[in-house]
């Protein structure tokens, strides 16, 4: 009994004086037992609801008895400890004290760290399984949990949980093992960098909206709490006097309101869906975030107005400014062209690949600004160089001296300026008013690096200035600096963004050379971490300073192995080739703007058509398939290859063989390499030419490959657009393969056609196919003459002007002929060639296929990307089957496809 009072005595400290003096009620000790037991209490985020238990029930010491509900308390006591304290009590009180004690001690020291497990897990679940596995494998090789390994990982969020008392910090703890000693750019922006369509929405409302809309939330601490409270006042004899306020009955909200979605956020969101990403491309824009010129689109090419005319006047000075700075500007424009088309051939960045995602439409449409730093700095220079009383000029042509002046005064202080100025601009105030702009690419392109707001390139061109006028300060300037310095700058910032890595190993493991020049492993972690790897071009400084990653080399040997972005095989491969001699520049690595965008003969290509003629003459002796682009939709990855011929070697019969070579190796090759499903795209499936593609698979029976042609899935998308109250139809290219599957299709739905061909034997082989009932449907016409009172014509076959004199005023053009014939008809609707808009999963689409729009593809493109994610084990060569045209148009439908939005026009 004396350790009893004991023990009675020291809890008796550690309680509120109201808990002793409260009175003594008669209450019901087997509710109490069960709020009051462990398993509850450990539910309950602890102390705060164990004290108001104590408040109610405890009374006063040594007044209240219940051996059954003591010994019921003693039982759910996990600990040995507590359980003997517990023995020697000798009333109910004295244990519900002793267990509030030991609960409010172990959830000071566990419950912070429970909460983070717990919202650890939670952000865990709703990673895909690939990013499961790479965080495992990271932890596997680190030594850490997994959740230890994505909390350190993720540099780019700061989450909250629900209770908004933990918080996961996203500083790579490896890479600051001091944050309080830091540097301020160390802290974290306080919101995502960018979401993946370029809207600038807050990550903690973003996890929150999209926790809701996958999953039900989970039982929260206030859920628990309410339990607890009702459970005491049920005891006391009381009704229930809390409600759950996740389960009190709502307002009706309106139908197209997001609920599970902050206004703020929304507000967020409309604004990002209003606005392009042309127009909001910082997080929150700053004052000098638009460059002046950035209105006047491709009109300030005419800043180059004045030192063209100058040169031309012959009104130069004495050291050729002018001259020398076109001719630096054109050589600069010349190089990065250089490195984008270098960076975009597969077959030179397929093994050393670092990161294995693509770029999208957006990125591209971000960064074609990219040589506005050219203008800007040659207006610059020019302003100093022209600059009354300085004296900057009388340069001579080359000084070797003050070469090496240039080299040191960079490798200086430029240096060591652009390194702090860099972790400054990390800062959240200025990271999200400018630098933001920069890190919105994830994965980085060569001219990525030139791509920043005014204000930053304003601090930058001040900071190069240092090694310029240091060296004409110290008499060793020279027209030759000029060169040096801004070329070679470019050269080392093009490498560094251009994500695949080719620096030889032998060249970095000379001395001390990871310290001198860095690589594009090295500044892509910047990209990706973006709280580490700081420097411009010389790592020194982030290993003196401690922001260097220490994976930076680790990813360097994965990606010369080719292990940082394996290259994988394609599941579908689209087999194009070229249509007019100008198209060579719609390729991705040939113009990087203009493939982005439909084709077009513009006026400024046509001096560039002498040089197509060399490349197409060595394409024709030497060229063999290649891969154009790569893309992803859903769980395939899918490729464009072309084959090396144009349009007009099609309708030469003694290139036919030379073409089938070529078609037939592709398909060779996507067989040994795994792909699954290879479609022919435009004139490789001629029927002239290999009958569909049929004559490959009947030379090559046991083809692993599936061999599509996709013109199913065009004839379903002709048959949509003819209106569903149409009984007629005038069709020309009737005997084609599309032609022979619309005639047939359509006769049995009831639909006079009249083919319009010359050829009786093959009209009546295609009426012979149609069921009997059905043949009365389908009429032959021999000219063009009997399509006059048909309102609906079909056209498979070219049309000029003067044929399409004869359809009927107010006549419907539904076309499949390529090229599409001349709209030339004002009081006629012409239909556009069929085609598909991708589904929205499809992703790292960065190039238009020709004359399509953004995003949409050839119907017979189409079909075989359908094809494959039906998993169709047939070939579709040769005749289309018109009984399997719904079923193809359905699994289309199925998977997200849709037809082409721009719809029929009629010329006004």
């Amino acid at each position: 009994m004396t350790r009893s009072r004991g023990v009675s005595a020291s809890l008796n400290r550690k309680l509120p004086r109201s808990l002793l003096e409260t009175r003594s009620k008669s209450v019901d000790f087997d509710a109490v037992s069960e709020v009051s037991s462990g398993k509850s209490l450990e539910k309950s985020r602890g102390c705060s609801v164990a004290t108001g238990v104590l408040r109610k029930f405890a009374g006063r010491s040594g007044v209240v008895r219940d051996p059954d509900c003591l010994q019921r308390t003693r039982e759910r006591t996990p600990t040995c400890a507590v359980r003997a304290k517990l023995t020697s009590a000798s009333n109910f009180a004295d244990a519900l004290c002793v267990r509030h004690v030991y609960w409010s001690r172990r959830w000071r020291r566990e419950d912070k760290k429970k909460r983070r497990a717990w919202l650890l897990s939670r952000l865990f679940r709703r990673l895909t399984p690939r990013t499961r596995a790479r965080i495992a494998t990271s932890a596997t090789r680190r030594g850490t949990s997994q959740g230890e390994d994505f909390f350190f990982a993720s540099s780019r969020v700061r989450l909250r949980s629900r209770a908004g008392k933990s918080r996961a910090h996203t500083s790579d703890a490896r890479a600051f093992p001091d944050r309080r000693r830091s540097f301020a750019s160390h802290r974290e922006p306080r919101r995502a960098a960018h979401t993946r369509e370029g809207a600038t929405v807050d990550a903690r409302e973003t996890h929150r909206a999209r926790a809701s809309r996958e999953s039900p939330a989970p039982r929260n601490a206030n859920a628990r709490s309410c339990e607890l409270d009702n459970a005491r006042d049920r005891a006391l004899g009381r009704s229930p006097s809390r409600v759950d306020r996740a389960r009190r009955p709502r307002r009706a909200s309106r139908p197209d309101r997001e609920t599970s979605v902050s206004r703020k956020t929304r507000r967020r969101l409309s604004v990002a869906a209003r606005t392009s990403i042309a127009d909001v491309m910082a997080l929150k824009p700053g004052f000098g975030y638009k460059f002046p010129w950035e209105d006047m689109g491709t009109f300030k090419y005419l800043l180059f107005v004045p030192f063209v005319a100058t040169v031309a006047l012959g009104r130069d000075d004495a050291d050729d400014w002018c001259w020398h700075m076109l001719a630096i500007a054109a050589v600069r424009y010349v190089h990065s062209q250089f490195w984008i088309s270098l960076s975009r051939v597969h077959a030179v960045t397929q093994h050393t690949k670092i990161q294995a995602k693509g770029i999208d439409y957006k990125q591209i449409d971000r960064e074609d600004h990219w040589d506005d730093y050219i203008i800007l700095q040659l207006i610059v220079m020019t302003l100093v160089h022209k600059c009354p009383g300085l004296g900057f000029s009388g340069f001579p042509k080359t000084c070797g001296a003050g070469l090496a002046q240039l080299l040191l005064l960079h490798a200086g202080p430029t240096e060591f300026a652009y390194y702090w100025l860099h972790r400054l601009l990390h800062h959240h105030t200025l990271y999200s008013a400018y630098h933001s702009h920069h890190h919105a690419s994830f994965v980085t392109e060569p001219i990525t690096g030139s791509v920043h707001p005014f204000m930053e390139h304003l601090m930058y061109t001040a900071n190069f200035a240092i090694p310029l006028l240091g060296t004409w300060a110290m008499g060793g300037a020279s027209i030759a600096m000029f060169y040096a310095y801004l070329i070679g700058f470019d050269v080392l910032n093009n490498i560094g963004h251009c994500n695949f890595e080719f620096i030889p190993r032998w060249f970095m493991n000379l001395p001390l050379m990871k310290y001198l020049i860095y690589t594009p492993s090295y500044h892509s972690l910047h990209h990706s971490k973006v709280h580490t790897n700081f420097c411009l071009f010389m790592p020194l400084y982030d290993y003196a300073y401690g922001t260097a990653d220490p994976g930076s080399h680790q990813l360097y040997e994965r990606a010369m192995k080719g292990e940082a972005a394996p290259n994988k095989a394609p599941d579908v491969v689209f087999v194009a080739h070229g249509t007019e001699l100008l198209s060579l520049f719609h390729l991705p690595f040939a113009l990087r703007s203009f493939s982005s965008r439909p084709f077009k003969s513009a006026w400024w290509l046509q001096p560039f058509l002498p040089l197509c003629l060399p490349v197409v003459a060595l394409l024709r002796l030497f060229g063999q398939p290649f891969v154009s682009d790569k893309h992803r939709l859903k769980h395939l990855n899918c490729a464009t290859w072309v084959t090396p011929a144009w349009g007009f070697q099609f309708f030469i019969k003694r290139e036919f063989s030379h073409i089938n070579r070529k078609i037939e190796k592709a398909i060779l090759q996507a067989n040994e390499s795994g792909v699954k499903v290879l479609g022919l795209g435009a004139l490789n499936k001629n029927e002239a030419l290999n009958g569909g593609g049929q004559l490959f698979v009947d030379k090559h029976p046991n083809l692993n490959v599936r061999v599509v042609h996709g013109n199913t899935l065009t004839a379903a998308a002709i048959l949509q657009k003819i209106p569903d109250d149409v009984r007629e139809i005038f069709l020309t290219g009737a005997t084609s393969k599309l032609g022979r599957a619309i005639a047939l299709y359509l006769s049995a739905k009831g639909v006079r056609v009249v083919m319009y061909t010359t050829s009786k034997e093959r009209f009546e082989k295609i009426r012979g196919e149609a069921r009997r009932q059905d043949q009365k449907n389908i009429v032959q016409a021999t000219t063009l003459e009997e399509g006059r009172g048909i309102k609906d014509w079909v056209v498979g076959k070219h049309c000029s002007p003067k044929d399409q004199e004869k359809a009927p005023k107010h006549a419907t053009f539904h076309q499949f002929v390529v090229p599409p014939i001349p709209e030339t008809r004002r009081d006629c609707v012409y239909t556009n060639l069929p085609a598909f808009a991708l589904p929205k999963d499809a992703k790292d689409f960065r190039s238009c296929e020709m004359t399509m729009e953004r995003g949409h593809v050839h119907a017979c493109h189409a079909g075989a990307l359908v094809h494959a994610l039906e998993g169709w084990t047939y070939n579709e060569v040769g005749a289309i089957d018109h009984t399997r045209i719904d079923s193809t148009w359905e699994a289309a439908m199925k998977h997200g496809f849709k037809l082409a939005t721009v719809q029929a026009k009629a010329i006004s």
